[in-house]
């Protein structure tokens, strides 16, 4: 396992849909042990592979002291309820914004076996889900962004870089 180099923004690997899991080798498997180590690490709650610069549909999580992964997530259920809170970005370092997310989030995916695998939960574990889907899909956070609070976050990005 090895801790990788998280990529920022306006790397374009962020900005690239990620292609789907097809064979779990163990190039795979590598991609899934490095995610989790480098996920493992207190203030961090998800971690997509395209984070590491992997172009893979696989993400990490480390939420309430549970470390776990998905292959190929869709995210197959929102809720209708919302929350609103500040949502930061390992790819967008320190610096944390308003945004608005489902309360509860359900994707499906696949383990390293292959298996069907579904993953859920509610306020912090369905904002990474979403979160993390969309990191997969070449999407970051600050797309979601309300036009003022994003112009004010694309201002803050262009001062840290």
């Amino acid at each position: 396992m090895a801790m990788r180099e998280i990529r920022v923004v306006g790397d374009p690997v962020l900005r690239t849909p990620c292609e789907p899991v097809t064979t779990i080798d163990a190039r795979v498997r590598g991609l899934v042990e490095d995610l989790l180590e480098t996920v493992d690490h207190e203030g961090r709650a998800g971690l997509a592979a395209n984070q590491i610069g992997v172009g893979l549909r696989a993400f990490s999580w480390n939420i309430d002291d549970e470390l776990g992964y998905v292959l190929n997530p869709t995210i197959v259920e929102l809720s209708e309820d919302f929350q609103d809170g500040d949502e930061g970005c390992l790819s967008v370092p320190d610096l944390w914004f308003p945004t608005r997310r489902a309360w509860y989030a359900r994707v499906v995916g696949h383990d390293l076996d292959g298996k069907e695998v579904v993953v859920e939960g509610v306020e912090l574990m369905a904002r990474c889900l979403q979160h993390e889907v969309d990191h997969l899909d070449g999407h970051l956070y600050i797309d979601r962004l309300d036009r003022s609070v994003r112009k004010k976050a694309m201002r803050a990005i262009r001062e840290t870089l």
